[in-house]
């Protein structure tokens, strides 16, 4: 078997050095006109497929062989990450440590990195957002941008025309993106699946060429300048200060959300988006109203991209459509499905890990990007649920004697 499993990886190798031989070997200097033979590029080529095929072989037969998360008996076996999650002994330390982290990460790190982390903890807000529509009530979504957009220019274009300040206009944006939500959900209450992922782009293309078309309304693709910062009672404050002070601002919209998501996945309305999820037709036959169902979980999905939005717009004090197009739907559910649908621990590791990686892998330069999607392929082939899966709750009937 181990023979077998080598030779197959050393064919995967040869034909790897084919492929690569007149890019990797080849090199033609035009100024002298000769032709250089780089061999040892081709050795190299040659023993990293041969590995990288012996390591990608080794771990597809020991997740076949059931040795990740498998049936024994009826009953799922839990995860590491699950037990983790599930003990207190390794949270309550955990959720110190990061909490420690968090605070005195502005004051230790660069203003570069904080921006970072502010640009990560506005996916974290999108991706939870998304997790409701997506991961709980399984409403495929991928225009989810156009509700981000909404948020966004209605605090530059309240700011610019009436002088709206942030904190007057993060209400406003998220119920406005809400409201946005819930006329895109009349539409779609009869759609499932392909159909319903291809009217929700078309409903974000919609928006963002809106935006990028009515130059009266929004500027076109010019987009709007000057949109001021967050305030904070009036106090003067430079570039730093401010940065810092969004930080803490993102660290608070954050806990909010999780602990609102939180809640709203142990309600009632939480519990029909599940059983809206696993099976429409079953859901509305145990007495589910499936179209208010629908529409509360697009209209509080929309909520938080509208959060998002304004506090975008405040961030970065500039806005054009370019920033909202269908690649930024797709980042974000991918940041949903690769933390893990349904998951919120799972979601916030995923928007960490697709924000945070890109940037720490510039040192690789040209090459950060193909390392970066070898990472999300790896991930999805061995751990298709998710960084962190949610756990089904199950229960079990003992009769007693």
């Amino acid at each position: 078997m181990l023979v077998n499993e080598l030779k197959k990886s050393l064919f995967v190798s040869l034909w790897f050095m084919f492929l690569t031989f007149p890019i990797m070997v080849i090199q033609v200097n035009t100024v002298e006109n000769i032709i250089q033979w780089r061999w040892a590029n081709l050795f190299l080529v040659g023993v990293g497929s041969f590995v990288l095929s012996a390591l990608w072989r080794y771990l597809i037969r020991r997740k076949e062989q059931g040795i990740q998360e498998t049936e024994v008996d009826g009953v799922a076996r839990v995860t590491l990450s699950q037990r983790l999650l599930n003990n207190r002994r390794f949270t309550i330390p955990a959720l110190f440590i990061v909490s420690i982290l968090a605070l005195a990460f502005p004051f230790v790190f660069s203003l570069y990195q904080t921006n970072i982390m502010i640009t990560a903890m506005i996916y974290v807000l999108l991706g939870l957002g998304l997790n409701i529509v997506v991961g709980v009530a399984g409403l495929l979504d991928l225009g989810y941008a156009a509700f981000y957009c909404v948020g966004a220019y209605s605090y530059a274009l309240l700011n610019y025309h009436f002088g709206f300040g942030f904190w007057s206009a993060l209400g406003i944006g998220a119920g406005l993106a809400a409201l946005f939500g819930i006329i895109l959900g009349f539409p779609v209450l009869r759609l499932r699946g392909d159909y319903l992922a291809i009217v929700t782009l078309g409903f974000g293309e919609i928006i963002r060429l809106i935006m990028e078309n009515w130059n009266e309304f929004s500027f076109g693709p010019s987009g709007i300048a000057n949109i001021p910062r967050p305030g904070f009672f009036g106090v003067e404050m430079n570039l730093g200060q401010v940065t810092i002070y969004v930080y803490f601002l993102m660290i608070g919209m954050s806990l909010f959300t999780i602990f609102v998501v939180n809640r709203l996945q142990d309600s009632r309305i939480g519990r029909a988006w599940i059983a809206l999820r696993e099976d429409e037709v079953a859901c509305q036959a145990m007495g589910i109203d499936k179209r208010k169902t629908k529409l509360m979980a697009f209209a509080l999905g929309a909520t938080w991209a509208g959060f998002a939005g304004v506090i975008f717009a405040a961030k970065t004090t500039f806005i054009n459509p370019a920033s909202f197009t269908l690649w930024e739907s797709i980042n974000i559910l991918c940041v949903v499905v690769l933390g893990g649908m349904g998951s919120i621990v799972g979601v916030i590791v995923g928007a960490f890990v697709l924000i945070l990686l890109p940037e720490y892998l510039r040192f690789l330069s040209e090459y950060r990007i193909l390392a970066f999607g070898a990472v999300l392929v790896v991930m999805m082939v061995f751990r298709p649920g998710g960084i962190v899966e949610t756990v089904r709750r199950t229960y079990q009937y003992k009769e007693t004697a």
